[in-house]
């Protein structure tokens, strides 16, 4: 079949970002053997003209569309984004009769509501690229695809299971060929690697267990390599390794370093971290290897706090994690959500006290938590009237504790960032 994939994200939240999830599902596709377009609306002036022309040009039997962002997660100034999204849709439909499957991150946080918001046929929740194939096998033979797993038909009231895959290597990974129109005008360039899917440790307000599952899933190490030496050589160095915890499991991140220095890559990367599950000799090889940046996404400086977010960690745990890369000289930007479950004025204070006191290279200062459905921090806002039983949360809507005026917080967070460059809201 002839298949169009269309990345309708135009967001440059804080930096042009790489549609590296379609397209693992458009290099699975192009594998299986089907004729594939790929087009990344991200810089383009008039995206809906854009999939007009090639839709002519191409003629599709199917297009899928990836949804990564619902909204910018900010309580001060929200911005829903599926508008633009349905425009593109629309724009699919004007042009054809052909099915319009819709996948990614954010629809698979909202898979019935997005699918009825944007008017598309199908949507996959979670990982697409055996899914997706199997739907085109059942679209070629002119069969029922009502019953496939994962799959999402608008007005069909079956709500499927989510499946997963166990061997991500039998997936293939998308190169710099496959990708090339979301290079072409991005500078300062970072290649998105996802090298484990899935994440054990269910914090209050995650989405991740509703998109990858909660069972650690992992690339080879040596299937992780040759991809970022096939990037290598095609001229590229800086790499941003997606997966919600680098550092878990502790043994599969040291191969990983292994096996870059292994191969000897010359590379620039950055992570996220947990703040725990570290030690000395995981930090050194993560230097060796290349690592110039982490992300220290810690929430909250109060021991309370931490922990009605379910965190596994504590204030200790997170001062040795970040002290240990300032010693080995890799950048740390620290993560602060304010108004959490139990936050008050006090546990404010201790937070930004504490935070201030790790000597950051940044600090992200976020107000408010976004509420995302079948977490726990959506059951607490149940419990206390903030959202309703029925609630889809599809529009943005935040979780601000009661016991916190969204006014003081806003000014306090506003005067603590005067006298500390390093803070970002």
């Amino acid at each position: 079949m002839k298949v169009l994939f269309i990345s309708a994200n135009t967001e440059q939240i804080s930096m042009p970002v790489i549609p590296i999830g379609l397209g693992c599902v458009a290099a699975a596709t192009q594998k299986a053997g089907h004729e594939i377009r790929f087009i990344d609306l991200m810089f383009e002036d008039n995206p809906e003209n854009r999939v007009r022309q090639v839709i002519a040009e191409f003629q599709p039997e199917c297009i899928g569309i990836t949804v990564r962002n619902i909204d910018n997660q900010n309580i001060e100034s929200p911005r829903f984004f599926l508008d633009k999204v349905r425009g593109i849709v629309a724009a699919c439909h004007s042009n054809s009769d052909i099915p319009i499957v819709l996948g990614g991150a954010g629809y698979s946080i909202f898979p019935e509501s997005a699918l009825e918001y944007l008017n598309a046929d199908i949507g996959i929740k979670g990982e697409g690229e055996s899914i997706f194939l199997e739907l085109l096998s059942q679209l070629e033979k002119k069969q029922s695809i009502n019953n496939i797993p994962g799959l999402y038909i608008r007005g069909y009231s079956f709500k499927p299971q989510k499946t997963v895959s166990k061997n991500l290597d039998a997936f293939p990974l998308p190169g710099p060929k496959l990708l090339s129109t979301s290079l072409t005008k991005n500078q300062d360039i970072w290649i998105p690697v996802q090298t484990r899917r899935g994440c054990p440790f269910m914090c209050s307000y995650c989405s991740t267990p509703s998109i990858e599952g909660t069972n650690l899933r992992k690339r080879s190490p040596e299937n992780v390599t040759n991809y970022l030496k096939e990037w290598a050589d095609a001229g590229f160095s800086n790499f941003y390794f997606v997966d919600n915890t680098f550092n878990l499991p502790p043994t599969y991140a040291k191969d990983l370093c292994d096996e870059i220095l292994k191969k000897e890559l010359n590379i620039k990367w950055r992570c996220i971290i947990y703040s725990k599950f570290i030690d000395t000799d995981l930090v050194q090889l993560m230097a060796k290897s290349g690592c110039r940046q982490i992300s220290l996404g810690f929430e909250s400086g109060s021991e309370q706090v931490l922990k009605n977010l379910n965190k596994r960690f504590s204030r200790e745990d997170i001062r040795t994690v970040s002290n240990m890369f300032a010693d080995y000289g890799i950048e740390r930007t620290g993560f602060l959500l304010l108004g959490g479950p139990g936050e008050t004025r006090e546990t404010v204070e201790e937070s930004l006290e504490f935070a201030d006191s790790l000597k950051l290279d940044f600090l992200k200062v976020t107000i408010g938590i976004r509420i995302y459905p079948d977490t726990k921090l959506s059951e607490i806002a149940k419990e206390q009237g903030i959202i309703k039983q029925e609630d889809n949360l599809l529009f943005p809507t935040f979780y601000l504790s009661p016991e916190l005026d969204r006014e003081w917080l806003s000014k306090r967070v506003e005067d603590f960032k005067l006298s500390r460059p390093n803070v970002l809201t």
